[in-house]
């Protein structure tokens, strides 16, 4: 079986991380990535399944933060034997790669997180896949110095994902000529559509513009310079527990893949 990085890599002609913001009751998780396989082995998609076990960086106190580290990995866990899929979650502690590690295939920095040095060599000396996201703060051109400390450790395992620049206040833009910058960098390019509409910190808690999601997953495929869409998706996002305001309904994934395959395919 091909090694998984490989398989990134060379997808053809995306492939997709996708699943819920945070870990969420079982059945519900287990049913989506069922959703999201099925889905995914129609259109000849390559899977990984995302979600995360705890988020640090939440916009209020009070907002819920996923169930920590045990009990959420022990929901991707079963998600990844039961269904023999990828997973990848992010990671905020040095602490807490080893755990993560033993459960995730790719371990994911956050966008806030994106310039700790510790965290990021701390990540990649575990072996797995690292996913760095562009902080909001970040060039493109910036991603090449998070990159090498991650290649510092001898892991080149590396993709670099793009999820939006600050604009002013509360909202955020993405300049497209950052996903040829960062290609050119030599790793696989991400974009994480669903957080690059958020509007953060808005109110109490970050909005969104999730209609605009499947225009800009096409806008960015017709690029030709992705390997991979982030799109953080739920059943019900009106009753998800996190990012509720920006997360895609799950039955609108098809949608947009097939009109993602189609831009790619004409390309």
């Amino acid at each position: 079986m091909k090694h998984l990085y490989q398989s990134l890599s060379e997808a053809s002609p995306f492939f997709l991380l996708a699943g819920p913001c945070v870990v969420e009751e079982e059945s519900m998780m287990l049913r989506t990535a069922e959703f999201l396989k099925e889905l995914c082995l129609r259109k000849g998609v390559i899977l990984v399944f995302k979600s995360s076990y705890r988020k640090a960086n939440r916009s209020n106190y009070s907002s819920p933060s996923g169930p920590g580290a045990i009990k959420g990995l022990e929901t991707l866990n079963r998600i990844k034997t039961q269904l023999e899929l990828p997973v990848i979650s992010d990671v905020h502690e040095c602490a807490e790669v080893a755990d993560a590690a033993e459960v995730c295939d790719i371990l994911q920095i956050p966008a806030f997180l994106s310039r700790q040095t510790e965290l990021i060599q701390a990540a990649a000396q575990s072996g797995k896949i690292v996913n760095i996201k562009k902080g909001q703060f970040m060039a493109p051109q910036d991603m090449h110095a998070a990159a090498l400390k991650a290649a510092a450790t001898g892991n080149n395992q590396i993709m670099l994902c793009e999820r939006g620049s600050s604009f002013g206040y509360h909202n955020l833009v993405v300049d497209f000529r950052s996903f040829a910058i960062m290609q050119e960098l030599g790793y696989p390019v991400v974009y994480d559509v669903t957080h690059s509409l958020q509007l953060p910190s808005v109110s109490a808690t970050s909005g969104g513009n999730p209609e605009y999601a499947a225009m800009m997953a096409r806008a960015a495929i017709a690029t030709g310079m992705l390997k991979g869409l982030f799109i953080e998706t739920h059943p019900e996002p009106a009753k998800a527990l996190s990012d509720a305001s920006s997360m895609l309904p799950l039955h609108e994934m098809e949608a947009l893949l097939d009109g993602c395959l189609r831009i790619a395919n004409a390309i």
